[in-house]
């Protein structure tokens, strides 16, 4: 009698999906990147002198790209840096300290807003991520809810303000948003288009 062959088995080619190697990388390149936009420009802007940064791009790139978990991770990782006492803040700054500033607030939605455009990304665009209009939709939205009126908050606690005040302080950032969400827009949707399965662990 002669044996049956039985069938090779392969893994199926992911063409993109996650590992946890893959993750890791993913996870400290984008706070890595995090860090290095936080460099670019840092124009102090208005009375409160909250500098204008592309900290928002690639804070809002991360979680579009990356989904919420990752994302989420991604962003934290960069305020832990920071925490601890390495210069990647906007103007070489570091430290807790930072938290309590005018800027804390912004810093603080960072994380909630790279999770929140994530997951809007990843489970309300779905498919449709692959439009640069979509996820335009998905990263304003969190921009929104979460990293204007966290700013604003934070301004108001540090300055003691009202929030009418604070909020005329924050508005230099919102041409600024509009320009860099539009971007965010526009890579990551080319870049699920690229690596359908990116966001399949998320």
């Amino acid at each position: 009698m002669t044996a049956t062959a039985q069938p090779e088995t392969r893994p199926e080619t992911t063409g993109g999906s996650s590992s946890p190697t893959r993750d890791i990388a993913l996870v400290a390149a984008f706070a890595a990147l995090i860090s290095a936009s936080a460099y670019v420009g840092a124009i102090p802007v208005g009375s409160a002198g909250v500098p204008i940064t592309l900290q928002t791009l690639t804070v809002m790139l991360a979680g579009c790209i990356l989904g919420p978990v990752r994302g989420f991770s991604a962003v934290t990782l960069y305020l832990a840096l920071g925490a601890v006492g390495l210069p990647v803040f906007a103007e070489h700054s570091s430290g807790i300290g930072v938290f309590t500033g005018p800027s804390g607030g912004y810093l603080l939605s960072f994380p909630i807003a790279a999770a929140l455009g994530g997951f809007l990304v990843a489970h309300v665009a779905r498919e449709r991520r692959t439009r640069a209009l979509v996820v335009f939709a998905c990263s304003i939205a969190a921009s929104i809810l979460v990293i204007h009126p966290l700013g604003i908050l934070g301004m108001m606690l540090h300055f003691d303000v009202s929030f009418l005040e604070a909020a005329a302080w924050d508005m230099p950032f919102w041409l600024g948003d509009v320009v860099k969400t539009s971007l965010v827009a526009m890579i990551a949707a080319e870049v699920h288009r690229a690596f359908p399965q990116l966001l399949q662990r998320d």
